[in-house]
């Protein structure tokens, strides 16, 4: 059914939703993975880099672990992973790689917001099914550790 999936992974809870669900669902239609973590280039994070210098660096470091350990649990699973780390606007440059990957699916997580926060940030996923021609795959479903385990079993990598 799918054979280029794009995670988006971040690193929070709701990033790791979308990472199991997306790999098992990977997994089951045997795939490509791609992996992006955006690291969001906001105005502070600007500031503080003209102020204490390398900020972005640190940040993107930080970014760069969060990714490499989304890409380790893939592994686990037996999901081989393409992984990219870009600095920018999330939305926009999850579209812009599902894009030049040619995803057919993109895999998010889901953080709910206020009707203020919505207003000032946007919807990530509202930009990204306006701007993607593949499917949309807003990830709720929490696997537990324990199942998510037995599946890691299954497959060999427990």
């Amino acid at each position: 059914m799918y054979s280029r999936i794009l995670l988006a992974y971040d690193g929070t809870r709701e990033g790791a939703i979308a990472l199991r669900e997306g790999a098992l669902l990977a997994r089951q239609c045997g795939a490509k993975v791609f992996s992006l973590s955006v690291l969001p280039e906001t105005e502070g994070v600007l500031m503080a880099e003209g102020v204490y210098g390398d900020v972005v660096g640190q940040q993107m470091e930080e970014y760069r672990g969060i990714l490499e350990r989304g890409v380790a649990v893939l592994k686990r699973l037996g999901v081989d992973s393409v992984a990219k780390l870009v600095v920018g606007e999330p939305a926009p440059c999850i579209g812009a790689y599902a894009k030049e990957v040619k995803a057919d699916l993109v895999v998010l997580g889901h953080r709910r917001q206020s009707l203020l926060q919505r207003w000032w940030s946007g919807g990530t996923g509202a930009y990204i099914s306006d701007h993607v021609s593949c499917s949309v795959l807003i990830a709720r479903n929490a696997i537990s550790d324990e199942a998510f385990a037995a599946e890691l079993a299954k497959s060999g990598a427990a």
